[in-house]
């Protein structure tokens, strides 16, 4: 849709006209070709076919702590069985109370979580008032919905989404499927070929109600114990000073820790990592 410079300006009539407040329905009426689903998957493309070698993704974790909920992810993206990316941020805050973490191919991820941020943001303009966490789950919903054409030719991509509910006044996670059904998670979750892995370490790690520093240090030790048996995982890389990207979600809002804070908490790991291999077991019952 092009703008209408001959009348002073005026804008399209598909600005004008009365709809719902959602950025994505707009776009879906107007600008159906912008949207990361009517991208067309190239030929012989599949699981084991180009696909194979379109930058993927992995691994976040996420879990509820005391004061809210963390998201955390790797810096690695693969194309096929080469390293295309060390230091990349899969972890997103998608607006001032939530965020998305991806995995699955980057391109079409980072597009559907700009139409996301976009979304709530056009939301939150048109309505005076934020979407609820429940609300931005469905938005989210519809688009990975919208992604299964290309999903099922080897494109998907798969978020974990965590936000502080402000109503309930705590954290809350909810993983999809490659349908975009939500699952809202209890405790922790993770996503990405790391993932069996990452949830097997939070699994023996994992309390409620940890602090933010020990829910920190076991997201790190989680991420570390998925590169340790993942290829398409990176673990914390301290010669060219590349840490996990974590970002913790609490009543004041996404704080993203610097790379000082990350530095120390992955440099803390490695380091005890060095003295037992396996990383820690679960305290006493």
């Amino acid at each position: 849709m092009t703008a209408d410079v001959s009348d002073w300006g005026r804008l399209p009539a598909g600005f004008l006209a009365p709809g719902p407040p959602s950025f994505l329905d707009f776009l879906t009426r107007h600008v159906p070709e912008a949207l990361p689903a009517r991208l067309t998957a190239p030929t012989g493309a599949g699981a084991g076919g180009r696909a194979a070698h379109i930058p993927h993704g992995t691994t976040i974790v996420t879990a509820t702590y005391a004061d809210g909920v963390l998201i955390a992810g790797d810096r690695r993206i693969t194309q096929g069985n080469m390293i295309a990316h060390r230091d990349a941020e899969k972890v997103v805050a998608a607006d001032e109370f939530s965020a998305v973490g991806i995995s699955g191919t980057v391109g079409i991820a980072v597009e559907m979580v700009r139409l996301f941020q976009l979304e709530l943001e056009h939301y939150e303009k048109v309505e005076g008032v934020s979407l609820s966490l429940v609300g931005k789950v469905n938005r989210l919903t519809a688009m990975v919905r919208g992604n299964l054409s290309l999903a099922m030719q080897g494109l998907a991509v798969i978020p974990l989404f965590a936000g502080y509910d402000t109503g309930a006044g705590r954290g809350r996670i909810y993983s999809f499927d490659v349908a975009g059904s939500p699952h809202e998670e209890r405790e922790f979750a993770a996503t990405g070929s790391g993932s069996p892995f990452a949830r097997g370490a939070l699994k023996k790690l994992y309390r409620p109600d940890m602090s933010a520093d020990d829910i920190t240090t076991a997201a790190v030790q989680a991420l570390y114990d998925a590169a340790d048996e993942d290829t398409a995982t990176g673990g914390p890389d301290l010669t060219r000073k590349y840490y996990p990207l974590i970002m913790l979600i609490t009543e004041n809002g996404v704080r993203t820790l610097d790379a000082e804070e990350s530095a120390a908490v992955a440099r803390a790991v490695v380091d005890q990592r060095a003295r037992r291999p396996d990383g820690p077991t679960a305290g006493p019952l």
